[in-house]
């Protein structure tokens, strides 16, 4: 098995619900953010003006891309990040020393380091409701803390595929959330899967395919490139 995704930006509207259900799920501290959704400029070859003066915007979500060759695996010295027997990168926040090695290593921008203690935050009245909303236990993958609603300042972090729902089957959080139904989740390595189907018959592709990282989050291009 290897876990994986495609966004199909045909559908992604934009709305970042994702990003916001993946940071009450997830208890992300203060401006952290594992989900993110770009408005692409010219270097996408994209822009909000389309054919005929007609207005057309496309959207790219952007996480981890759960790389099959991660960079940020390699670096780390204490081997707080590895990778599971189901594809997922994970970090073990007992183990990891705040290096940021991996901040460093990651082509994609998308590891986030924790500045504040999770904790601390809650006690400041107000500041996001339902900040500890997620999964209601610890989560320990083979002995390793890879989830938990109050980690420890001065740990690196990052989307895990929501691992505290994943592995009772459920989809990740982000999933769930989007209310068009670009978000695809689900096992690379069977060719039955919804994931499979779609990378066998569309047209996809993956984000800096060119530095053999091998991510496992696929795109479906646009079904009408702007003009």
């Amino acid at each position: 098995m290897r876990l994986g995704m495609v966004i199909d930006l045909s559908r992604c509207i934009g709305c970042r619900s994702c990003a916001v259900a993946c940071k009450a799920h997830n208890s992300q501290p203060p401006g952290t953010w594992w989900n993110r959704v770009f408005t692409p400029g010219a270097s996408f070859h994209q822009s909000a003006v389309g054919k005929d003066g007609e207005f057309q915007m496309n959207f790219l979500p952007v996480s981890c891309q759960m790389c099959d060759n991660p960079p940020c695996q390699k670096v780390c010295p204490v081997g707080a990040t590895y990778t599971d027997e189901r594809g997922v990168v994970l970090v073990d926040y007992e183990r990891c020393i705040g290096c940021r090695y991996c901040l460093a290593a990651c082509p994609y921008g998308v590891r986030q380091f924790n500045w504040e203690d999770p904790r601390k935050a809650k006690e400041r009245a107000g500041y996001m409701k339902g900040y500890d909303y997620g999964y209601p236990e610890d989560y320990r993958d083979q002995g390793r803390l890879v989830y938990t609603p109050d980690r420890p300042r001065g740990v690196a972090e990052k989307c895990t595929f929501c691992v505290q729902y994943t592995k009772n089957g459920e989809s990740p959080a982000c999933v769930r959330a989007c209310p068009s139904k670009a978000r695809i989740f689900g096992d690379l390595d069977d060719p039955r899967s919804e994931v499979s189907r779609l990378i066998r018959e569309r047209q996809t592709f993956r984000l800096k395919e060119e530095l053999g990282t091998e991510p496992k989050v696929f795109y479906l291009a646009p079904a009408k490139p702007v003009r």
